[in-house]
């Protein structure tokens, strides 16, 4: 037999430094030793001995110990040698050692590691049978966790029930897991229904279990029975934590409700519960989303006076917001901010800020900001440099644009489709058609394949060009490409043979687009409705303008003025008065109250009188503001 001895019950000690010693190429070749001889005779199994513990000849005397395998163990797993965790196993087992459950949970972990669910179901089940060893509470949870974490969520909640039956008692870790993996799997009620169970099983739930189905009824946009959750898990006994209040606050925030969010934090200080970056971060988030940026500002100051230093999330959500105001200027601000307090911008903030600056039309300030993030040691990715080549060609500058491209490729850094597209429209806003023919051939031999955007930009500039017939050509390679055509797509060619006088076409064309489940909106339409009213066919206009509506999109500025000055070259004022007064009943009698105040307002600054009828639902729709201050 080959015999592993400890000298004073301290093997463990000594081969645990041994192991840590080994590379994972020794220890294969130790699993290979053991398994080529397992076979022989005892001289041989004595060598092998031997040469383990030649390695240490200071160890002294030793007697035989299990725990030496749990260490081998513990190396295999750690490192995910699993051939030679089962070549140790078969050794294990036929010198009749014993199989501690600790050494099961130590494997469990390596699966989980390896993404291998299923192998760690397998061998949970062979435990027993195969090796002696009852699996307890801590093995199937173990289990249960590298399940949740691969994403089998219904195979989790299956091994849960199939467990049950067969006698295990759950405690507080397998309600959270299982719980867990019903919210994310969309089965909420059903992890309510376990949550009510947990009293039953003597399970009392903890901020962990709270937290998972909060976060689950939140994400189902169930925030009045989350916010419950938070009462009743102090009324018995479950003090919350900072977690707990996050979850609460996001989904607040994300369904606009500010204000209840701001007072979930006045409550968590009264509760003795600290904001932490996760609660201001998402507060500044949500601030930033309803176009709330002052009092994002604000809250930012406050962090800073709090003691709390932002972070690079915290700062980045300003600059967006900003950034989508067309406040870049501001933005800016906050960047020397963020540099001043020494957090480093990552590429998106630089990206997001140099786009909002040319769109804002302060290209000198892009360039210039460009400098400082290369000064500060900034390495620009293919997103950054193709915001500046965007940046740059909405500028007219193609001539630099070309040169930012090749000074990308030259750093190693190859241009992507996106890169393309912005070259490609910058040239056919110069009038530069041939070049944007060279510079989708360079896309296509260096291996970008074309998307809708890029496609989308090639016929609206062929169209710019009156080459209708080319753009259409382009259309049928982008449909036997495979290409996903959205709304875009198809508004860029509307609008190409709208300018070319081929409205029969486009109207053929939006059935097509109806017919492949693209719904178009209302840019869509309006391309369609100018074009059918230049055309004096205003019956027809006024046909497709009802589809819409009865299609769910509703009717914006540009459509109203678009039907006005057809009516008003055609018709006397008080026809186009009627037709915002049908358009406004149609819209409210729907129960779009929103799109009927829009149109409202437009009437009211038109200075066209609404008549008896509409002045009767007036006073549903003017506690929308906007109309309230027109009508004042």
């Amino acid at each position: 037999m080959w015999i592993l001895i400890t000298r004073n019950n301290s093997l463990s000690h000594a081969l645990k430094r041994w192991c840590s010693s080994l590379s994972r190429h020794s220890l294969s070749w130790f699993s290979s030793h053991l398994s080529e001889n397992f076979e022989r005779n005892e001289e041989h199994e004595s060598q092998i001995a031997y040469d383990i513990f030649k390695a240490s000849p200071r160890w002294g005397s030793y007697t035989r110990g299990d725990s030496s395998y749990y260490l081998i163990v513990e190396k295999y797993a750690s490192s995910g040698d699993f051939i030679s965790l089962g070549q140790v196993f078969d050794r294990m087992k036929k010198e009749n050692r014993v199989f501690s459950e600790k050494i099961f949970i130590l494997v469990f972990r390596a699966y989980g590691h390896a993404h291998l669910p299923n192998e760690a179901i397998y061998l949970f089940n062979s435990m027993y049978h195969k090796y002696k060893c009852r699996p307890t509470i801590r093995s199937f949870n173990s289990v249960l966790n590298v399940i949740v974490k691969s994403g089998l969520f219904e195979q989790a909640y299956q091994f849960y029930c199939r467990c049950l039956r067969n006698g295990f008692s759950p405690n507080v870790l397998t309600f959270n897991l299982v719980i867990k993996a019903l919210c994310k799997k969309g089965s909420t009620d059903l992890a309510i229904e376990l949550f009510r169970e947990m009293p039953v099983r003597k399970c009392k739930p903890d901020a962990f279990t709270y937290s998972t189905l909060m976060d689950g009824l939140c994400k189902e946009d169930r925030i009045e029975e989350a916010i419950a959750l938070l009462d009743e898990m102090q009324v018995e006994g479950c003090f919350p934590t900072s977690v707990n209040y996050n979850v609460l606050i996001n989904g607040l925030c994300k369904n606009g409700d500010l204000n209840r969010a701001s007072n979930l934090i006045e409550n968590m200080l009264l509760k003795g519960c600290v904001p932490n970056e996760v609660t201001y971060n998402t507060l500044v988030h949500g601030l930033c989303i309803q176009g709330k940026i002052e009092k994002a500002v604000h809250l930012l100051q406050k962090m800073v006076s709090s003691n709390y230093v932002p972070n690079i999330v915290t700062y980045s959500t300003i600059v967006n917001g900003l950034v989508k105001i067309r406040r870049s200027m501001d933005a800016l601000h906050i960047l020397s901010l963020m540099l001043e307090k020494g957090c480093q911008p990552n590429v998106f903030t630089y990206s997001v800020l140099v786009s909002g600056l040319f769109k804002e039309g302060n290209a000198e300030e892009a360039l210039k900001l460009w400098r400082v993030m290369m000064d500060q040691g900034c390495n620009p990715n293919v997103v950054l440099y193709s915001t500046l080549i965007d940046g740059l060609c909405r500028e007219g500058k193609l001539f630099e644009a070309k040169g930012v491209l090749m000074e990308m490729t030259e750093n190693g850094c190859p241009p992507n489709v996106t890169t393309y597209s912005s070259l490609i429209q910058g040239c056919f806003k110069t009038g530069n058609s041939e070049e944007a023919n060279l510079l989708w051939k360079e896309m296509m031999a260096n291996g970008c394949s074309p998307n809708a955007v890029s496609y989308s930009i090639l016929i609206d500039g062929l169209c710019g060009e009156g080459k209708i017939d080319e753009a259409l050509t382009v259309w049928k390679y982008m449909i036997d490409d495979g290409v996903k055509l959205d709304v875009v797509a198809y508004g860029t060619l509307m609008h190409g043979l709208c300018s070319g006088g081929r409205v029969e076409e486009a109207l053929k064309l939006l059935n097509q687009m109806l017919c492949e489940g693209c719904g178009p909106d209302v840019v869509t339409y309006n391309i369609l409705f100018n074009a059918l009213c230049k055309q004096n066919k205003l019956p027809h206009a006024i046909n497709l303008l009802n589809a819409m509506i009865d299609r769910g999109v509703d009717p914006d500025m540009v459509t109203c003025n678009t039907f006005l000055r057809s009516l008003w070259n055609v018709e006397a004022l008080n026809v186009a008065s009627k037709f915002m007064d049908e358009l406004i009943c149609k819209l409210y009698y729907r129960g779009r109250l929103i799109a009927a105040s829009k149109v409202l307002e437009i009437m009211l600054q038109k200075v066209l009188v609404p008549n008896a009828h509409t002045w009767e639902i007036i006073q549903g729709i003017c506690k929308h503001k906007r109309v309230q201050i027109a009508i004042d």
